[in-house]
C-alpha cells in the first residue's frame, strides 16, 4: 500500500476558475495559466456581474518593477511606463543601508515621502538659503519642493521609505546629481567658481553610476552633530502625520494631510486609510484631480465606475500601485481578516472628495427618489455627515 507523502494529507486547495454562479457564467480554464495571480486576483477572474466594459488597468505591483541595486541600498519604481493611465503621478520605494546615502540631488519634479520602515537623516536647502536636517521614523512625511537639492541618509537601523512624485512622467534615472555635474564641469571652471586650484579635484570619484546615486556610508552621529548654523535661518520640510487626530467612524480611521497641516506640500495632498475588516471606503469621487494609491498592509477591492456604463474591479494586496482616473466613482473594501491601510494621494495642494451618501442626503429627497425608486427605510439612512469609512 502506498504511503500518501505529508503534502497529499493536507487539504488542497481548490483552484480557482473562471466560472460566475450569480449568472451561471464562464468555464473552466485547463491552462496554461497562472494560478497565483488568478488567486490574488479574484475580481479580476470572476468580475461581479455589476462590471462592464473596458477600464484600463489601474494595478502595478511594485514586486513586478525593475529593482535598482547599490552599494547603499536599492531602489524601483513605478510610473506612466509601468502603469500607462497613472499621469499626474509617480511613486518610487527605496530601501537605504546603515549609512546608506541617497546622493545630494534635485529634480524638476516635487517629492513627497512617507517612511515606511527604520528611521533616516534628511537634509534641504531652499532658495532663500535657509537649510534644514531632520530626522525621520515610520509614519512621518516630508517634501522637498521642485528644484530644491536635498540628501536622504539611513540610520543605524538603515530605512524604507515611498516617494511620490508629482508628474506620472517622473524617472529616478533623472534626476541632477551632484556628482554627475561635478564629472561633467571641465576642472577650469570648477576652481572659478570655488577660488580654489585646479589640483583641488583630481579625486572626484569616477564611475559615478556605480559609485554613486546610492551608496554606502558611515551612520551619522547625534542630529545635533549634523545641525550647520545659518544666520539666514531655518526652514522646515518635514511632518509628523502620526501625530494628527484622525477622522474615526465605526469601520475605521482617516487622517488628511494637505496644505491646511503641512504647508512645504504645495502640490500633493493625502489620505492615510485604515478600513478595518468588513468595513470599506464609502462610495465616493474626487472632484479635482486623479489619486494614486499605494497599498501598505492587508487586502482589499477597489470597485470604479467610469460613466457610460463601464465599471471595473480590482485586486489589491500590500506593495500594489492604484490608480483612480479623475472624477470616477469608487469605494475599496477590506476583503480580509486583518486592517487593510493604504494611501490616497494626489496633485492637489487640498483634499477634496465628495460623498455619494451625503449628496443624496442634502439633495430635496423627492428628487432622490424620482430618479432610483428607494423606499423610505432607504431615504432615512441617509446621512448628511460624511463618514469616510462605513461599516
Amino acid at each position: 500500500m502506498r504511503i500518501l507523502a505529508t503534502t497529499e494529507l493536507v487539504k488542497r486547495k481548490p483552484i480557482p476558475e473562471p466560472i460566475r454562479e450569480a449568472d451561471r457564467s464562464g468555464g473552466t480554464d485547463p491552462g496554461p495559466r497562472n494560478i497565483t495571480l488568478d488567486e490574488q486576483n479574484p475580481d479580476i477572474l470572476v468580475p461581479p456581474v455589476t462590471d462592464r466594459g473596458t477600464i484600463p488597468n489601474l494595478k502595478f505591483p511594485f514586486a513586478l518593477a525593475h529593482m535598482r541595486l547599490q552599494s547603499g541600498g536599492w531602489t524601483r519604481q513605478v510610473t506612466v511606463r509601468e502603469l500607462p493611465v497613472s499621469k499626474s503621478m509617480a511613486g518610487v520605494n527605496m530601501r537605504l543601508n546603515p549609512g546608506g546615502i541617497r546622493e545630494l540631488h534635485w529634480h524638476k519634479e516635487a517629492e513627497w515621502a512617507i517612511m515606511l520602515d527604520g528611521f533616516a537623516r534628511i537634509s534641504a536647502v531652499d532658495q532663500e538659503g535657509r537649510n534644514f536636517v531632520d530626522d525621520v521614523g515610520v509614519g512621518d512625511l516630508w517634501n522637498f519642493p521642485s528644484g530644491i537639492p536635498h540628501s536622504i541618509q539611513g540610520l543605524k537601523e538603515g530605512c524604507e521609505f515611498l516617494l511620490v512624485f508629482d508628474d506620472g512622467g517622473f524617472s529616478e534615472d533623472s534626476t541632477f546629481l551632484i556628482s554627475d555635474w561635478f564629472a561633467h564641469t571641465p576642472k577650469p571652471v570648477l576652481a572659478k567658481n570655488f577660488g580654489v586650484s585646479e589640483n583641488d579635484f583630481d579625486d572626484l570619484p569616477e564611475d559615478i553610476d556605480r559609485t554613486r546615486y546610492i551608496f554606502s556610508g558611515k551612520v551619522p552621529g547625534p542630529l545635533s552633530s549634523d545641525r550647520v548654523s545659518n544666520p539666514l535661518g531655518q526652514v522646515s520640510f518635514s511632518h509628523r502625520l502620526m501625530k494628527q487626530q484622525p477622522i474615526k467612524t465605526s469601520g475605521g480611521t482617516v487622517r488628511i494631510v494637505d496644505t491646511t497641516n503641512f504647508p512645504a506640500a504645495t502640490t500633493i495632498s493625502a489620505g492615510l486609510v485604515e478600513v478595518e475588516p468588513g468595513a470599506m471606503r464609502e462610495l465616493h469621487w474626487h472632484p479635482n484631480t486623479d489619486e494614486w494609491q499605494y497599498y501598505l498592509e492587508g487586502s482589499g477591492r477597489m470597485g470604479v465606475f467610469a460613466s457610460e456604463g463601464n465599471a471595473r474591479t480590482f485586486d489589491y494586496q500590500a506593495g500594489d500601485v492604484g490608480y483612480v482616473p479623475f472624477a470616477m466613482g469608487h469605494y475599496v473594501e477590506n476583503t480580509g481578516k486583518t486592517p487593510l491601510r493604504f494611501l490616497e494621494m494626489f496633485k492637489s495642494p487640498r483634499f477634496q472628495d465628495v460623498s455619494l451618501n451625503q449628496w443624496m442626503a442634502l439633495t430635496p429627497p423627492e428628487l432622490v427618489q424620482a430618479h432610483l425608486n428607494l423606499n423610505k427605510a432607504m431615504m432615512a439612512a441617509l446621512r448628511k455627515q460624511k463618514w469616510p469609512i462605513v461599516k
